[in-house]
């Protein structure tokens, strides 16, 4: 997506470079290598669209994002801090948080050593200490080599303020500490100045000695006191994964607050490594304000971009309940509805619709809704005179699909006909008949049982669609 010789000066300067390489030229003339090359240049701007659409909610924010040593070893290390200085020049603060635990790994087996602990969680004596400063301070100097040769400034400090952890279970976690404070106005006044804080898993106290502490709980305690707009992780596996047996883990892509808590609460033992421990400080950073946490692969090259600039992303999100949201569609969601939907019509899961009728019935239309971008729809026409309304329109983006977006749209338009006063919703549908049954408590039912003006409708078209029923309890008392 992005040219890898050196970081853009400014996003629309790479967007003008691009335009510009893309349309001087008549492709009447071109061989087919500069074709090729239009070609990828019409997709890359393709893909600054979606970019364009993150960028004013992100500028002036602040990313803490945490980077494992493993990752610091892999080839994709330098692309990652290229990626990084893309985020500088839209004008994102970005503090970089690392891990030592795979340097801490080596250096212990080159010099025939047996750590108390790799991952700065539990005892921590004296000789692992000893190795944890050697390497950490070896990673930290690679990040400010790595940030110096893609033209960006660095500076590590001790903004980390650490006390013992003490004795915890009756052992004595000797140089294991715990996190009592960050120095905020320390990282203010680099990030003001346009320059990257890197932040070792150590910490110091007002004696000046220094503890071992996890880089996960680091750059979550970080990100809090910021008031970071995202935390991400940048580790060795997709995402958060989960034990399934014998098949591979599964990669949880999006989880809720309250479905996080519920996974750690409930599936605690099945958290593949290192998955328990961004699960852990995730909450923890959401808890403490942080609205978006993000797990992924950092040998995944474009990774964190796709993860930041897309819908989709690449590996796991964990968000406060105000990620997405079901709201009532506006006439100006009209033409998003309209695209939406052809997906279903061309393959004639859903009845074609103009935007002229969309526009004409917006107020029975919601909305589902991802960081602001329409996924997925679903349309509500009262009967009300027959006590019956109609469940029509859902449909979810095929890149949001098997998340669960559809079950909450069909669960929020029964609690909807419910409050407008139906007692019996109905749904036409050609081919999702054996969901609505099997998950959606849908009863299979004829023409006869749809209201005389839809039953008209239903006769005109032509489809043949399936008819199925769903009585509905009493209306409750709930606004909308």
């Amino acid at each position: 997506m992005f040219a890898r010789s050196g970081p853009p000066e400014s996003f629309e300067a790479l967007v003008h470079e691009m335009s510009t390489q893309a349309f001087t030229s008549s492709d009447s003339d071109w061989p087919p290598l500069a074709r090729e090359n239009f070609a990828s240049n019409m997709h890359r701007l393709a893909n600054f669209r979606e970019i364009l659409r993150y960028v004013p909610q992100y500028r002036d924010k602040v990313f803490v994002i945490a980077i494992d040593g493993f990752v610091v070893e892999d080839d994709n290390f330098r692309n990652v801090l290229l990626d990084i200085a893309l985020l500088g020049s839209l004008r994102i603060g970005v503090v970089l948080v690392h891990g030592a635990s795979h340097q801490i790994r080596r250096l212990a087996e080159a010099t025939k050593q047996q750590p108390s602990n790799f991952d700065g969680i539990g005892l921590t004596d004296a000789a692992t200490l000893q190795l944890a400063l050697t390497a950490a301070n070896r990673v930290t100097h690679e990040f400010l080599e790595g940030l110096a040769a893609a033209d960006l400034r660095g500076a590590c400090g001790n903004a980390v303020v650490a006390h013992p952890a003490g004795i915890l279970g009756g052992v004595d976690q000797q140089w294991t500490g715990r996190i009592d404070g960050i120095d905020v106005s320390f990282f203010k006044a680099l990030l003001e100045r346009d320059i990257v804080p890197v932040v070792p898993p150590l910490g110091c106290d007002g004696e000046g000695l220094t503890y071992r502490l996890n880089s996960d709980a680091v750059a979550m305690e970080v990100a809090k006191a910021l008031g970071a707009a995202k935390l991400i992780y940048l580790t060795s596996v997709p995402g958060i994964e989960v034990a399934n047996g014998s098949t591979s883990p599964e990669v949880l892509r999006q989880l809720s607050l309250e479905e996080a808590e519920e996974m750690l609460k409930k599936h605690r033992n099945d958290l593949v490594e290192p998955s328990l421990s961004k699960l852990t400080n995730g909450i923890r950073a959401c808890r403490g304000g942080v609205p978006r946490v993000h797990v992924l692969d950092g040998r995944t090259d474009l990774g964190l971009l796709t993860e930041v600039f897309s819908n989709e992303g690449v590996g796991t999100l964990i968000h406060v309940n105000d990620y997405q949201a079901i709201r009532v569609a506006r006439k100006k969601d009209a033409r998003a509805i309209n695209a939406l939907i052809k997906a279903g019509v061309e393959s004639e899961e859903l009845v074609p619709r103009s935007l002229a009728e969309i526009e004409r019935h917006i107020s029975d239309y919601y909305v589902f809704e991802v960081d602001g971008n329409i996924v997925g729809c679903i349309a509500i026409h009262p009967y009300l005179d027959q006590k019956k309304a109609e469940l029509a329109c859902v449909f979810v983006s095929n890149k949001h699909e098997n998340q669960g977006i559809g079950a909450k749209l069909v669960q929020f338009g029964e609690g909807q006909a419910e409050r407008l006063g139906a007692k019996e919703l109905f749904c036409l549908t050609t081919q999702a008949a054996n969901y609505f049954v099997q998950k959606g408590g849908f009863q299979v039912g004829t023409p006869d049982d749809l209201p005389p003006p839809r039953r008209q409708r239903y006769d005109v078209s032509g489809r043949k669609s399936k008819v199925l029923t769903k009585s509905l309890p009493p209306a409750k008392s709930t606004a909308i």
